[in-house]
């Protein structure tokens, strides 16, 4: 399929973990602009509801869900019930946590925390969509890894782990699952301005010192992030599996 109709996603499903705040709520936006359906997730049900309400202003009603994607037994239960009448063709593993900390200070809670959400939630939600996925002979997932899964930064090692792991993820299951018509790719975003790194941000130095490296000069802006993922869930990318699309104003190429 050639062309913009490629790209339009009327009719789909998409599911879009960590969905209430920053890329998470970018990315529904975004699918659900070029006519998906959009359900959001989030620990928090309430906190969902400016997600909502962007996506009702939008002319586009969405679907909020409660969900923990650290308890892979909930995981598999909530979409069970949510294929049940819902069948899901998008997912987007979104949900994630981040935790600064020196290396010899970072303890067992925090390791867990992080690697749980950010590495096993997407494993976990990934295997529950793609088990209804394989019945219908289509889908398309996309992962959040960052620049981290390329690059060692100070401070960030159970993060980094986490997203070096989702590429590794991203590629074994886009090798296992293509036979079953489902394309599992990620995207790596650059320096976004987002609550979860609001306090990077605040040093101004830093962030100073951290624009200069970027090709484009910029930090990421919402408007950003959307176009890269629509792409992967759409058929202009059937063809398309096992890749990770960095999104960073040219940050990696330029290192």
């Amino acid at each position: 399929m050639n062309g913009p109709a490629a790209f339009d996603l009327t009719g789909r499903h998409a599911l879009v973990t960590g969905g209430s705040r920053g890329l998470g709520q970018a990315m529904a936006l975004a699918l659900a602009k070029m006519g998906a359906e959009v359900c959001v997730t989030s620990r928090n049900a309430a906190s969902l509801g400016d997600t909502l309400d962007q996506l009702e202003a939008a002319s586009r009603p969405g679907r909020g869900l409660a969900l923990d994607v650290r308890d892979s037994a909930a995981i598999r239960g909530a979409i069970d019930r949510l294929d049940a009448d819902w069948p899901v063709d998008i997912l987007v593993n979104n949900a994630g946590i981040e935790h600064v900390a020196p290396s010899l200070d970072v303890d067992e809670s925090i390791w867990d925390a992080i690697v749980d959400t950010n590495l096993k939630g997407s494993f976990f939600c990934s295997q529950a969509v793609a088990r209804h996925m394989a019945g219908r002979g289509r889908g398309a997932i996309v992962n959040l890894c960052s620049l981290t899964t390329y690059v060692g930064i100070p401070t960030a090692v159970p993060y980094g782990a986490s997203k070096s792991g989702l590429l590794g993820m991203t590629k074994a299951l886009s090798a296992e699952w293509a036979t079953s018509g489902i394309r599992v790719n990620a995207i790596a975003p650059g320096y976004f301005r987002t609550q979860m790194t609001e306090g990077f941000y605040a040093d101004e130095a830093w962030a100073s010192s951290m624009q200069s490296k970027i090709p484009q000069r910029r930090f990421g802006e919402m408007a950003d992030i959307g176009g890269a993922v629509v792409f992967l869930v759409s058929d202009a990318s059937a063809y398309v599996t096992g890749q990770c699309i960095a999104i960073d104003g040219g940050y990696l190429a330029s290192i």
